[in-house]
């Protein structure tokens, strides 16, 4: 069987679902070669085993406003592999929400959790519910009917779920405590909880923090860093937060953060109490960026564009999929950038990326880079099975060397015979053959 008539066998089965048919070719696709030169693997069909999820669950979720009204919306979790681990991947409430999104973000979830070396699989969850503009009671109403059906379907030994878009401590209290209720007992079934009640500490920045540091892995090898650097960022919530954090501690300069509505650019760079500020925006649950332009007059906002048009050394996307395009991409490689590091979940599209690897400009996808934030939950799990709370220094110790880890496994899969790092090509072949190495040592189930 070839590439294409695998991928016309795979799409004759998912057709309607363009995120995953997306993650799955440019996976595959790079993996084709181990896949073939592999019999084993061949003998188990490990290809058509690897793209279906071995469970996905959806449902109905009934819930009540403040006025007295009903709404549904629908959940869903995704079970996609747990050949190395309990299924670990977050839970997401957006509008944007559906079967394809919960798949492609399932299936990716699955490499990225196997680069880390730490025993978890791959999942993934949510619904197509909008918090903006809804009070307390009403998102602690929806989280409470939400995990009235998902918890009979996870478990510490089972599927750890996580906070992802539109979820965060205060969702993830709200689902733990209704999961605490309905089984009677206290068990790490989430990650990214509160401190006091079993979170790890530098949970809520650590994706940002992972994906500065393996930003600066890639940077090293160049022999640079992120000193003197003028970096744009798109997104402002928890990852963009915690990047920030760490690229002025390293000593670059972040100029742009951006929202639905726009995007701003402050020449001052965002450090300080900017930074703190990034986490009044989030938790206004309006979606506006412009407000920190009314606050800070060092900043100009630019209504319904992108950042990535901003001269800079280095982009992080931290917000979405497929936020960046070839027209993007076309702008970074104008303005002479280094680095394209992604944060977000498959943030560029597949030209985008094409184009910045053939100007041979360093890219780090996100399946390797934004690993950070799965690495500490993979850490709190620890923590939480040992009954211990480990001080910040060592979790960020223990994260910095997973990132280091991860760079290097990337590198060593990843390096063309003319010394360019296909990071990308690195990330998938590190991550599908442990996971496909499992799978066959356990037979066919």
């Amino acid at each position: 069987m070839t590439f294409n008539e695998f991928m016309d066998k795979v799409a004759a089965r998912n057709s309607h679902e363009p995120e995953f048919m997306q993650a799955v070719k440019e996976v595959i696709e790079t993996v084709w070669d181990v896949y073939e030169a592999t019999p084993r693997y061949q003998q188990y069909n490990i290809l058509e085993r690897i793209v279906e999820p071995e469970r996905v669950i959806q449902f109905a979720v009934p819930w009540m406003d403040d006025e007295g009204k009903v709404h549904v919306n629908r959940g869903y979790r995704v079970q996609f592999n747990s050949a190395i681990g309990p299924y670990k991947g977050g839970i997401r409430f957006h509008p944007s929400v559906n079967l394809s999104v919960m798949k492609f973000l399932g299936f990716e979830q699955t490499f990225k959790n196997s680069l880390t070396t730490l025993p978890m699989g791959g999942g993934k969850g949510g619904a197509d519910f909008d918090a903006r503009g809804r009070s307390d009671g009403e998102i602690m109403r929806f989280c409470h009917s939400f995990m009235a059906e998902l918890y009979r379907h996870i478990g510490p030994n089972t599927d750890v779920p996580a906070g992802d878009i539109g979820v965060g401590r205060r969702e993830i209290g709200y689902m733990f405590g209704y999961y605490k209720k309905l089984v009677n007992e206290f068990t790490g079934v989430f990650t990214g909880k509160g401190f006091e009640w079993g979170g790890s500490r530098i949970r809520p920045e650590a994706t940002g923090f992972g994906v500065v540091y393996f930003t600066e892995e890639m940077l090293k090898v160049q022999g640079d860093s992120f000193k003197g650097k003028r970096v744009a960022i798109s997104g402002f919530g928890n990852v963009a937060w915690g990047a920030v954090q760490k690229i002025n501690e390293l000593g670059g300069k972040v100029v742009t953060i951006s929202g639905p509505d726009g995007y701003i650019l402050d020449e001052d760079g965002i450090s300080g109490e900017k930074v703190d500020y990034m986490t009044v925006l989030r938790a206004s649950n309006n979606d506006r960026v412009k407000d920190y332009a009314d606050k800070y007059p060092s900043a100009k906002f630019f209504p319904g564009k992108r950042p990535w048009e901003v001269p800079v050394d280095i982009a992080i996307p931290c917000a979405t999929q497929n936020e960046l395009n070839e027209e993007d991409a076309q702008n970074l490689i104008n303005n002479k950038i280094m680095c394209l590091t992604e944060a977000a979940n498959m943030p560029c599209t597949p030209k985008a990326i094409e184009m910045i690897q053939n100007a041979k400009i360093l890219f780090a996808p996100g399946k390797a880079a934004n690993a950070g934030g799965v690495a500490t939950s993979g850490l709190e799990m620890t923590q939480n099975s040992n009954r211990l709370s480990w001080p910040a220094e060592k979790v960020n110790q223990e994260l910095h060397a997973i990132m280091k880890g991860i760079h290097e496994a990337c590198r060593t899969h990843g390096t063309q015979p003319d010394g360019y790092i296909n990071y990308v090509k690195g990330a998938n072949v590190a991550g599908f053959v442990k996971v496909a190495n499992a799978m066959c040592d356990m037979g066919l189930i």
